[in-house]
């Protein structure tokens, strides 16, 4: 059949998911989250019934019998990786419904140093499929245009269709993929080869990209638009990436353990959070509930996995909470991702904040190709730099005055030369470390 459209069974259900959520995002917060407490109720009593972890865990706090509410949930113990990796076998249903779908492990790439596995269900991987094309349908993308992805754990490959939310929906343009792994100048030449309209990557490698052709007026000129996600987006890469190519970024939030957690806001450069298929809490070191402006923990609780529930799950990531939206969405707001724990700055007296060092300029007038800042105590900060040519005496002096300028009093700097900064197993790169953040944080 031609037209109309038949879409098959599978289709049929991404498709009609995705028309109720083309509705449920205009809804006002306090029906979004009646909404969600209905559906966590449900989740809730399976996980009592049939995971052995919150039988122990949840039960004190919360019966079936008793109406859910927000304030109830956030009465409950959060989950830590360390209870994930401690508990994984407690923390597995003994009877997932059969109309579910099979489920399958799914491994965090343990690039906090706490790699963990969850299961998730074929529902789960429909929720993933809607949310990608919610993006699409967002951010407007011409769907028969090419899409090209640099990214860790990809093949050099390429295809006639985006991919799985896409194949079987809608025929799209081609796909081509290449691994992070690859030098800038290669996948530079990739990309002229390939000329894609959309292209998506880690944010660290979107700037090496940048940079690259600001320095040997590189041109792109088939580029749209830059998509990217698993890194936390530097505050000034938008701007680069306009002033490289003329194009926007796009950024979304996810994890392999709860899939979509947010994204980026069509109108906006803010983030939000995927309500209708997570409840997401945003929390300070007293637990409690962060205010619009306000910067804490984020804590997941998935409302549609119930072959390994996961209930006010600390994920380890930070974020800031956004105020609502002038784009009219009543989904709530994060302003913005502010990645780990461990990439906050932590002074002797418990106090922490998140660094912002001010580099891209003259790192450009130095030569700096990449750096990475690591706090290693209370009093030395560590600058791994890769440069085109060593740093003289008055230019270390000046990066060195630079760099003490944005922390507090007392903080020395020492350099050192590296020939390149590796990624981490996952294909992230973090710019700032900090490895005196207190166990159990």
């Amino acid at each position: 059949m031609h037209w109309p459209t038949m879409p098959d069974a599978a289709a049929s259900q991404v498709l009609a998911l995705l028309f109720q959520l083309e509705r449920t995002q205009w809804l006002p917060p306090q029906e979004l989250q009646a909404l969600q407490l209905r559906q966590l109720t449900l989740a809730l009593t399976h996980a009592v019934n049939t995971v052995p972890y919150y039988r122990q865990h949840l039960l004190p706090v919360w019966t079936p019998q008793l109406e859910l509410t927000i304030d109830i949930v956030q009465r409950f113990p959060l989950l830590t990786r360390r209870h994930l990796q401690d508990h994984h076998a407690e923390l597995i249903s003994t009877a997932p419904p059969a109309q579910h779908g099979g489920a399958g492990l799914i491994h965090t790439s343990g690039s906090t140093g706490s790699p963990v596995s969850v299961l998730r269900t074929v529902l789960d991987s429909l929720f993933w499929k809607v949310f990608t094309l919610r993006e699409h349908v967002w951010h407007r993308r011409d769907l028969g245009a090419k899409l090209s992805a640099i990214r860790q754990g990809l093949g050099e490959e390429e295809g006639d269709n985006w991919g799985a939310a896409t194949n079987g929906i809608f025929r799209t343009g081609p796909a081509s993929t290449l691994p992070v792994s690859r030098d800038i100048e290669t996948q530079l030449r990739w990309l002229e080869a390939q000329r894609p309209a959309y292209l998506m990557t880690h944010p660290s490698n979107l700037e090496a990209l940048a940079r690259h052709c600001i320095d040997h007026d590189i041109h792109m000129p088939y580029l749209r638009e830059a998509r990217t996600r698993g890194e936390a987006l530097a505050a000034d890469l938008r701007e680069l990436c306009r002033e490289a190519w003329g194009i926007p970024v796009v950024d979304m939030y996810s994890s392999n353990e709860c899939g979509y957690i947010a994204l980026q806001c069509p109108e906006t450069d803010h983030y939000h959070v995927m309500a209708e298929g997570l409840l997401v809490e945003v929390i300070d070191d007293e637990g409690h509930a962060c205010a619009p402006g306000q910067t804490g923990r984020i804590v997941v609780s998935t409302l549609h996995n119930f072959a390994m529930p996961l209930i006010r799950y600390e994920i380890g990531d930070l974020a800031e909470v956004g105020a609502p939206c002038a784009c009219g969405r009543g989904l709530p707001v994060l302003a913005r991702i502010l990645g780990r724990e461990r990439n906050m700055f932590v002074l002797a007296n418990g106090k922490r904040f998140w660094p912002s060092f001010g580099l891209r300029g003259l790192s450009r007038e130095l030569g700096i190709r990449q750096h990475q800042l690591v706090q290693k105590s209370f009093e030395l900060i560590e600058a791994r730099l890769v440069v085109d040519a060593p740093l003289d005496a008055a230019q270390e002096a000046r990066l060195r005055r630079h760099l003490l300028s944005f922390v507090p009093e007392g903080f020395r700097a020492e350099f050192s030369y590296c020939t390149e900064i590796p990624r981490s197993a996952s294909g992230k790169f973090e710019d700032f470390v900090s490895e005196v953040i207190q166990p159990g944080r």
